[in-house]
């Protein structure tokens, strides 16, 4: 027969765990009529929630995606070239996204456009924020444009003959496609519009999960157990070694439902523990830091990181792999400080270090709210610069940027990027197809530096 505590004994064990958990490290063991539950670790709390939370963030794209938008599966979106009203935007290219669903019945076919001397590729990602596949010249070297057909590896459907083949493995996937303007945008745009999409047959399309909404600012806590079920139904296919911290979810989650006191426990932890750490991972240790910049030299596919995975989704979701572009995040100045709140700064890049001479296709540059990621209305309605933007060089040719909330005339005007007056705010710089000294971390900008 279980041992069943009584209630006092039972309120004394929660409030010793509840005052636990408010230190640097606890574990509660809940007895209940059922029986015994196995100890909970704050690790193992903290590893679990960060594990779901990269999921729950895909749903909640998933949804924005399809609330009130026209938007169905299986058909492309073209985005209007230069919008800038979604997270971390790439203002850099003509961009297309559609959510795709297969089965063992049914398959899509993708036509690409034959493009020459402009950087494209569309990008295939599952329900994880892992990349599929980049269909493009340089993966798909004899076939880089064309029909192509996604499907199941078990599917019993004929395939057309004159498709191209890609095995996805999963049933519901993200596609992002872009193609980049130069200073040629109607050119880019009359390509973006042959990229073409069809279903074969009629796929039977799993509904979105209904998690409650939430936002950047107020990530959710507990609640994210309540849906580990559903969240976990999806394969996570590229995560090594994915059943040890499956098994950990299912664990804390049987800890939570245990009784009111373990969810209060966990609650505490997660609200004053797990989502400080998360926040200060995502913004300063998702891959190398230095000068004040956060590379995310690994991206795309994580071999089994998971913090760095949904640090990533956190950040600017649907991050493509390290190959396609390198993200550098600057969050804090030269001297550590958080950037923003009316503080105006340099950036500069000496002549060989400039980005253009360090990537194979372009580099970008914009300037995103924190932590919301959005662009900050200006009255220039400047959120960005690129390869193609004009600009005043140094007489060494040399390149100076000015991030400050107001113009300074000493300054050259093509060379003002405007930020917020009273509010944080991230530069995030993307370096595409980047040189070799980018992808191992040799090559960063320079830090930015306060105007006074």
């Amino acid at each position: 027969m279980p041992f069943i505590m009584n209630n006092r004994k039972k309120a004394f064990l929660s409030n010793i765990c509840l005052i636990l958990a408010l230190g640097i490290s606890w574990s509660c063991t809940s007895k209940t009529s059922k029986g015994s539950l196995e100890t909970v670790t704050e690790q193992e709390v903290t590893n679990s929630y960060v594990y779901l939370l990269s999921r729950a963030l895909v749903v909640r794209q998933e949804q924005m995606d399809f609330d009130g938008t026209g938007l169905e599966y299986n058909s492309i979106k073209y985005n209007e070239a230069g919008k800038a009203d979604f997270v971390n935007p790439n203002l850099d290219v003509a961009y297309m996204e559609a959510w795709i669903a297969v089965d063992e019945h049914s398959a899509v076919t993708i036509e690409i456009p034959e493009i020459k001397d402009r950087y494209y590729t569309l990008q295939l990602l599952d329900g994880w924020g892992e990349v599929i596949t980049n269909i493009n010249e340089r993966n798909y070297p004899d076939h880089p444009n064309g029909l192509f057909v996604l499907h199941l590896k078990d599917s019993d459907i004929d395939l057309p003959d004159d498709a191209f083949p890609i095995e996805v493995p999963v049933k519901k996937i993200k596609m992002l496609a872009r193609v980049e303007l130069q200073d040629t945008l109607e050119e880019a745009v009359s390509l973006q519009q042959l990229f073409k999409m069809s279903a074969i047959g009629s796929p039977n399309i799993a509904p979105t999960i209904p998690f409650p909404q939430f936002t950047n600012k107020e990530l959710p806590t507990t609640e994210l157990f309540s849906y580990a079920e559903d969240f976990l139904k999806t394969p996570d296919v590229k995560m090594n070694s994915n059943d040890s911290i499956r098994t950990i979810v299912q664990k804390v989650k049987e800890f939570i439902d245990s009784s009111p006191e373990s969810k209060a426990q966990v609650d505490s932890i997660i609200t004053h523990k797990t989502i400080p750490q998360f926040l200060t991972f995502a913004t300063t240790k998702a891959g190398k830091f230095e000068n004040g910049w956060l590379a995310t030299l690994t991206a795309g596919n994580y071999n089994g990181d998971y913090w760095t995975r949904t640090s990533a989704n956190f950040v600017g979701i649907w991050a493509n792999t390290s190959e396609e572009v390198i993200y550098f995040i600057a969050a804090k100045d030269a001297d550590g400080q958080v950037l923003g709140n009316g503080k105006s700064y340099s950036l500069t890049f000496p002549p060989e270090n400039l980005p253009v001479k360090n990537v194979n296709a372009f580099w970008s540059v914009i300037l995103v709210g924190f932590p919301d990621y959005r662009v900050v209305s200006n009255e220039l309605n400047r959120f960005n610069f690129n390869n193609f933007s004009t600009f005043d060089y140094g007489e060494d040719g040399s390149l100076t940027l000015y991030i400050s909330p107001n113009y300074d005339s000493k300054w050259p005007k093509s060379n003002w990027l405007p930020s917020p007056k009273d509010a944080a705010f991230n530069l995030t710089l993307r370096m595409y197809v980047p040189h070799e000294n980018v992808l191992e971390g040799k090559w960063f900008p320079e830090s930015l530096k306060v105007i006074e």
